[in-house]
């Protein structure tokens, strides 16, 4: 696969992994004696932080919930008309080994998610700003707006 060409499946495969991960986490497959998951997180299985993507004025807005990240943590990039999200929720513990869980269900480590937008957005076009663990991106200009899909004939020998 050409390095230019899009991902048109990019970040579903996180998402599916971490359906399955809740879904055996809810099952009590998974750490169910002691209220949390036991085997470590991977890029695959990091939490997602949860996100609302919305028309306003014309504008496309993507608010991102990151309720214990710090903005330094937290880096945006646009490449090959993806924009993503990525960065780290950090423990605010110093030594969890000495500490006991009864319930854990706020995670940490490495995040990410991905948006693609219209082809012709740059940066200039994107502005964030974070305000008490809510990030908020608004990407100006028409990457609210979508054209109508077209239909296209089958053309062709036919049966």
């Amino acid at each position: 696969m050409d390095k230019e060409q899009r991902n048109p499946f990019h970040g579903l495969v996180d998402s599916i992994s971490e359906w399955n991960r809740m879904r055996e986490l809810g099952s009590g497959r998974i750490g169910s004696e002691t209220g949390h998951e036991e085997r470590p997180r991977t890029h695959a299985t990091a939490w997602l932080p949860s996100t609302d993507v919305f028309a306003k004025g014309g504008n496309l807005v993507i608010r991102v919930s990151l309720s214990g990240v710090s903005p330094e943590d937290v880096e945006i990039t646009l490449s090959n008309d993806v924009l993503t999200v990525s960065g780290e929720r950090r423990s605010e513990l110093e030594d969890e080994e000495e500490e006991t869980f009864y319930v854990r269900e706020r995670y940490y480590g490495a995040f990410r998610r991905s948006w693609t937008l219209p082809a012709g957005v740059n940066e200039d076009d994107i502005s964030a700003d974070f305000e008490n663990g809510l990030l908020e991106l608004t990407v100006r200009g028409g990457a609210a707006t979508a054209p109508e899909p077209r239909r296209i004939e089958i053309g062709g020998r036919h049966g």
